[in-house]
Formats: structure tokens, C-alpha cells, sequence
């Protein structure tokens, strides 16, 4: 621990880091619950592995955004704390495993060296903000959302208000209406809109509010059609407040966003979260644009190279290279197979797009490299050095980048290899359907379970890893679906689950897809054929394949593995619900009332105030718990502990305890109130500790 205590130039960063190495050795020592520590380390990107004794590090990066410096850093992390393998997530993260818990902490300071942080990239709290990897080149943007998915991420990293909530929140950007940020299943998206006011351009988003996939996707409603810039995180603040006291905590399947919307209705969402705006921290947060330019690339200069194959360089430049909004610029997609490369790569990147481009790359969402802001006349040295990285491969984006999950290989969750089948899938596509390779209207996309990482259930062709009983013995298994895709705007469609069938026939499925497509759809894009045709149609020509009474031994042995298959299914962690001990809960109210002080003293008001909220909820469920009541959400502790405790007569509070709580809500965050909001959360764990002493002693 000492080793980087000094090293690092943040206070609150250093805190955050010594605070993970310390609760290590506590938990070590068994002073620590094993589900609270579990909370901790997932909110500082740290999860468990399927593997014993190692974890998974996920590498938080906002919209995508790397600079060289920082590649070399996750680089030069990867070789020391891990295995040099580097891994795109279809959120823009990058996942490095195998690492040592006892390490993690001085693994942490060493990005943070080149401002990378790992805080909040797992957990219940605002996951990585994602952004369409083309934001700021797009010829169709109305402007460039990278400044303002930047801001978002930093407003509520490390905010009080989105720390321990019920599940996860996901947040996305999209820069256009073709909507590549997926903005309609996400808690909340954001898709830029352009409106001219008074003679003025006004920028604003359309909002959608409330989706998700997993086992029951729902596709995100309208909430505003055009939300001014300066009020998407006054709104994002109230959403967030308003799912912290409502969202479910203790049914996980029930816990996300979108179960509350469907619950109460969109009107009743929409008023609960206005009625928020008098408790926010900010009425309007203008967001600062400057430090996005286009970086000047006009005193760049490169060996001049002479091309050989000027075949496969023109063929590379129509399906990988885009044309930037900015004249003479262009974009090169790198197609990264299941969304894996490795240091060596990595390092060459980094020094490609430092000395001959903009110091920029952006990891896509389905799990590519963006290198941008490259000369037009630089192309054929990038072709040339590409070409010995093995990494000018045809169809960036297009049907042969296939996206997926790492599944069984790291996942606790996962029940069928991911990636295996879709290394076969993607050597099925380049050696059998070259014709295929210029499609972007195609999207496979394969999860190792219901949980959707892969986003299987949105895609045009999507797998889901299963497992199906033949007689006695059981053999990985792939749920088909088809026909989900994005429509644009905020619409999209989910897939239909279409039919089930043993992993080893999934090629042979794909085969027969693509062949009636090709026979019957010619001509039309394979959304607007699946709707044409219907489900039965597909069902009945797939319907061979799930026939399980001829299994043979190979179809025992999932894709990329040597032994027989096992289904093997974990404790999930990508959200996991953490039910705490009674003493547990109280030293976390302390140490929310101790944080509350020291934000009172920073004059982060806000800040102070919704730590002594969170104090007083805690306090109050410590008690309920301990009374075997349900505290499934916020609003419930409070209205039961009214109930049960304060007009059951139990606790002499003074004042009726909704009044006592919701004052966070009738008052504007200033000193004065978060001076006397702290007093009272204080006073109320002072009763409530005096009154558990008392309970002990008489039991």
C-alpha cells in the first residue's frame, strides 16, 4: 500500500485507492463481510472471475476515447499485472483478467498516472457513458456529443447521489439519428438534435428514458424530444434520485429502471422526477466544449511507401476507411475478431496514432478500434503498418464483426462458450460467404447467457448460450433469435426467441440463414425480410437442427473447449444485490455521516446533504432488518420505519419520519440546510444506536 500512497497527485483518488487496499486486508482477516467487501471492490472495477482466486479488471473510458499514452499505460499494466491480452467490451471498457485481488489497488494507481480510472466501472452505480465512436467526425452529426458525454461522466463519477443503488444505470450518447449509440436500450440515451430559436442554433437531445435488455428487454420511451444541453444533467441528477429511493434492492431480476417506469407508468415517472427539481444541485449546468478540436495534423509527415497490392488497398479503403467531416481527414476501423489484441499490438497503435494522426482512438461498441483524424495521404503508410499487425481485415462493422461476450472462458454467469462459436461463425463468413462482406445490414451478435453482454436480443441474427438435456446427459445449447435491429431516432426492435438447437449445429443454422436470404431476399435488407416471412417461416426451416436424439459425442464438447461440457453457472456479479449485516449497515451510516462532514467542509453542499440522506435510510434499515421486515426500496424503508417504528411507539423521533427524511426534498441544497440536514442525521444514528444498545441487552 505504501508503494503508491506518494505517487498519486489526486486526494481523492489516493483516498479511494488506500480505502480499497484497506478493506483487502480486512477482509483478509475476516473483519469484513464477505457480500460488503464484494459491493466495494465491484464499485472500483474489480470482479470476480469464474477462474478461483483471480479477478477481472474492467478499465473505465468514457465514449471510448483513448490517447497514446494512456494505451501504453493499459499496456504496460496488462504485461505486469496480468496476461497481455486486452479486451473491447461492447461498452467501451477495456476488461484485462487473471489478476491477483492484493494487487488490484497498486494496479489502480498505475493508471491513474495517465487519468484512467477503474471507479464505478462494475457495481450498482452510473456504468461507462457511451458515445457513437464517430462522434466529432460524422458528416450527418449536428454536432459532436463527445464534450457533453464527457460531462456527464464526470458530474456523477464519484457522486453521492449514484453510489449504492438498486442495479445498474446505463447511459448513452448517440450523435445521430442512425442512433449507433443504441440510445433505446439504455436507462437513459441521449440522440443529438439541432433547433434554430430566435434565429439561433440551439443544441438539445432527444431523451429516452428506461431500457435495457437481459432476459426481459424493453426498448426506452420518449421523455423529451428536445432537451436543452444544459438541463440533460439537472434531468439525469432526478432520474438518478428518484430511482435511488424507489428502485428495487432486494429482487434483482425486478431491480433496473425499466421494472419501476413499467410499475407506475411513464406520466407518474415523469411527475416523480419533477418534483426532484427543488433538491438539485444545479438548475442548469452549461457544459464546457472547449478541448474537443480537431487536432492539427497538417505538419505530420510519413515514410513514403509504395503499395503492391493496390487491389487489397483500395478494397481496405472502401470497407474500413471513413471520411471525416473534417476535408482531407479520414477515420480507419480496425476489425478486432470477438474484441481481443493483445500489447505488442497495442503499443504500435499507440505509437501509430501519436506520430502520424490525431493522438486519438475510440473502442467501438461492437468491439473495434476507430483510429481517426488520419491525412489522406498517410493512408498507405497506415495500409503498410496495419498490414504487419495483421490488422487491415475486410468488413469493419460489417456482418463478419461479429460481437460477443466473453461467456464461459471468464464469466461466472455465462453457460455456453461465446466466443467459441464465434470464431466458427466468423470463419464460416469469410471462407463460405466472401459476398456477405460489404454488408452493414447484417449484425450477429452472441451472449453467454440470458444477461445480454453480447446484446444478443437486438440483433438481426443473435445466439444465446443455453444448455439442452438429451436423455441423462446435457450439451451446450444456442437459443436462435432473429429479426431485432436498430431502426433509428430511438426505435429498435428485440429479437424473436426463434428456436433452440445444440451448439455444435449453430454453423450449419447460419448456413442455412444466409442461403434462403440469398434465394428469397434479394434485394431488401434482412430486417424487412424476417418481418416479410414471419417467425414460423424460420422456426420451420431451423426445426431439423434442434432434434436431440441423435446427439453424437462431439456435441457434447462445447467450441473451444477439449473436455466434455459441464453446465457450471456461477454467482453473478454485473449487479449483484447486496444484503448487509445489521452491524454492517451501521458503520456504513457513520461513515455516510463522516463523508457528509467532509463535503460540508469541501462546500460541497449537495454533496453533504444526500450523504446524511443516505445515512438516515441506511440507519433506518439496519433497524428494519433486524425486525425481519422487507427493504426492498428507499421509499419503503422510510414509509415502514414510519409505520412500524416511529407511530408504533417505539422511537420518540419528534416529528414523523417521512416529514423528518423528505426535507432533502422541500429545501434547497445550501449551507444552512445541509448544516442542519447533518445535525439531524447525526442526532437519528445517535437514537438508533442507543436504542439497538438497549435491544441487545434486553434479548
Amino acid at each position: 500500500m505504501q508503494s503508491f500512497r506518494s505517487e498519486i497527485e489526486n486526494p481523492v483518488v489516493e483516498k479511494d485507492i488506500i480505502e480499497l487496499a484497506d478493506k483487502i486486508q480486512l477482509f483478509h482477516e475476516g473483519k469484513i463481510d464477505e457480500e460488503k467487501f464484494r459491493s466495494l471492490r465491484l464499485a472500483r472495477g474489480v470482479y470476480g472471475q469464474r477462474q478461483f482466486g483471480v479477478q477481472m479488471i474492467r478499465i473505465k473510458l468514457p465514449y471510448g476515447k483513448v490517447t497514446s499514452e494512456q494505451l501504453h499505460r493499459i499496456s504496460d499494466v496488462s504485461d505486469e499485472y496480468s496476461r497481455g491480452r486486452l479486451h473491447i467490451t461492447t461498452r467501451q471498457d477495456i476488461q484485462i483478467h487473471h489478476v491477483s485481488l492484493d494487487r488490484t489497488p497498486e494496479l489502480w494507481a498505475e493508471l491513474e498516472k495517465s487519468d484512467i480510472t477503474l471507479r464505478e466501472a462494475c457495481g450498482n452505480a452510473v456504468r461507462n457513458v457511451t458515445a457513437s465512436e464517430t462522434a466529432g467526425i460524422d458528416v450527418d452529426e449536428p454536432f459532436d456529443v463527445s464534450p457533453y458525454a464527457h460531462a456527464v461522466f464526470q458530474f456523477f463519477l464519484r457522486n453521492p447521489i449514484c453510489q449504492e443503488l438498486g442495479r445498474k444505470f446505463k447511459v448513452s450518447f448517440s450523435g445521430t439519428d442512425a442512433d449507433t449509440a443504441l440510445s433505446f436500450m439504455h436507462d437513459i440515451g441521449f440522440i443529438a438534435k439541432s433547433k434554430t430559436i430566435d434565429g439561433q442554433e440551439v443544441r438539445g437531445f432527444k431523451v429516452m428514458i428506461g431500457g435495457g435488455l437481459g432476459s426481459q428487454p424493453r426498448f426506452a420511451d420518449v421523455a423529451h424530444e428536445f432537451l436543452e444541453t444544459d438541463k440533460i444533467i439537472p434531468y439525469m441528477e432526478s432520474v438518478l434520485r428518484v430511482f435511488d429511493r424507489f428502485g428495487e434492492r432486494s429482487k434483482r431480476a425486478k431491480a433496473r429502471l425499466k421494472f419501476f417506469i413499467k410499475s407506475v407508468g411513464l406520466e407518474e415517472f415523469i411527475a416523480i422526477v419533477d418534483q426532484e427539481v427543488k433538491a438539485l444541485s444545479h438548475q442548469s449546468v452549461p457544459i464546457d466544449t472547449n478541448g474537443f478540436e480537431t487536432p492539427d495534423v497538417s505538419h505530420i509527415s510519413a515514410p513514403k511507401v509504395q503499395i503492391a497490392d493496390t487491389e487489397s488497398f483500395e478494397q481496405w479503403k472502401n470497407l474500413n476507411v471513413i471520411s471525416q467531416k473534417q476535408k482531407g481527414l479520414f477515420a480507419i476501423g480496425i476489425k478486432v475478431n470477438i474484441g481481443d489484441f493483445y500489447t505488442k499490438e497495442a503499443r504500435i497503435l499507440a505509437d501509430l496514432i501519436k506520430n502520424y494522426a490525431g493522438n486519438e482512438l475510440r473502442f467501438s461498441l461492437r468491439q473495434n478500434i476507430l483510429i481517426r483524424h488520419v491525412r489522406e495521404d498517410l493512408l498507405p503508410f497506415f495500409f503498410q503498418e496495419l498490414t504487419k499487425l495483421g490488422m487491415v481485415d475486410l468488413g469493419y462493422e460489417k456482418i463478419q464483426d461479429i460481437t460477443a461476450c466473453p461467456g464461459t472462458d471468464t464469466c461466472n454467469l455465462g453457460i455456453a462458450s461465446s466466443t467459441g462459436i464465434a470464431k466458427e461463425l466468423g470463419r464460416v463468413l469469410r471462407a463460405e460467404y466472401p459476398e456477405f462482406a460489404n454488408n452493414s445490414d447484417l449484425m450477429i451478435k452472441i451472449s453467454g447467457c440470458m444477461n445480454a453482454c453480447g446484446q444478443h436480443n437486438m440483433a438481426n441474427i443473435g445466439f444465446q448460450g443455453m444448455s439442452v438435456k438429451s436423455g441423462k446427459l446435457v450439451a451446450p445449447a444456442l437459443q436462435i433469435l432473429l429479426g431485432g435491429g436498430i431502426l433509428g431516432d430511438g426505435k429498435g426492435r428485440i429479437s424473436d426467441k426463434v428456436i433452440k438447437i445444440p451448439s455444435k449445429r449453430g454453423p450449419e443454422s447460419l448456413r442455412m440463414l444466409l442461403n434462403d436470404f440469398k434465394t428469397n431476399g434479394s434485394g431488401v435488407k434482412f430486417l424487412d425480410y424476417y418481418q416479410s416471412k414471419g417467425e414460423k417461416y424460420f422456426y420451420d426451416f431451423l426445426k431439423p437442427l434442434s432434434d436431440v436424439s441423435s446427439l453424437e459425442e462431439i456435441d457434447f464438447i462445447d467450441w473451444g473447449n477439449e473436455a466434455k461440457y459441464e453446465k457450471a453457472v456461477g454467482v453473478g456479479e454485473c449487479a449483484g444485490v447486496v444484503i448487509d449485516l445489521i452491524a454492517t449497515l451501521l458503520v456504513d451510516s457513520k461513515d455516510k455521516i463522516g463523508n457528509a462532514q467532509d463535503s460540508l467542509v469541501a462546500g460541497k453542499y449537495p454533496d453533504a446533504i444526500y450523504f446524511a440522506y443516505s445515512s438516515i435510510v441506511n440507519t433506518a434499515k439496519a433497524l428494519l432488518t433486524a425486525e425481519g421486515k422487507k427493504t426492498n426500496t428507499h421509499n419503503k424503508i422510510i414509509s415502514d420505519f414510519n409505520e412500524f417504528f416511529i407511530k408504533g411507539e417505539k422511537i420518540d423521533l419528534g416529528a414523523d419520519f417521512e416529514q423528518f427524511v423528505y426535507q432533502i426534498k422541500a429545501n434547497d441544497p445550501s449551507e444552512a440546510f445541509a448544516i442542519s440536514y447533518l445535525e439531524d442525521a447525526n442526532k437519528f444514528y445517535e437514537l438508533i444506536e442507543t436504542y439497538r444498545a438497549a435491544e441487545v441487552v434486553s434479548a
